[in-house]
């Protein structure tokens, strides 16, 4: 193989690699605030006990679901949980105005936790997933 045809297959191949890292990028940071989009930590049986965690405000529930996972399980606490449930059911509603200005008074929902929201509110409406 000549020096050009193995460049044309180092570029064909980061090519391929790059590609791979931006749609798994992209398909991670979708779920975030959407209950509609299904998590990369979905099952039916974690979704039905999700939803009776916030339907009894079980935040012990809630927080072994979770496992420790993102940002959401440093800032949720259980003197915080019941507002954190009304977010939740604000979103499943519909209302991705209140629930988002929810997260935002209990710190969630913010660009790197700094207290900034996205520009020109494109983020209107993420925020950390609450049962994906």
């Amino acid at each position: 193989m000549n020096k050009t045809k193995k460049m044309i297959l180092g570029l064909g191949m980061l090519g391929l690699v790059l590609g791979s890292f931006g749609l798994m990028t992209s398909s991670v940071s979708a779920y975030r605030g959407d209950v509609t989009v299904k998590g990369p930590n979905y099952s039916a049986e974690r979704e039905v006990a999700m939803e009776k965690a916030f339907e009894t405000n079980d935040y012990t529930a809630w927080k072994t679901l979770m496992q420790n996972r993102g940002r959401v399980t440093q800032v949720i606490n259980k003197d915080n949980f019941a507002k954190f449930s009304e977010a939740h059911e604000l979103a499943e509603k519909g209302d991705t105005v209140g629930a988002q200005k929810i997260r935002q008074e209990l710190g969630l929902g913010l660009k790197n936790g700094s207290g900034q929201g996205m520009k020109n509110n494109s983020g209107a409406g993420r925020g950390n997933c609450t049962n994906r």
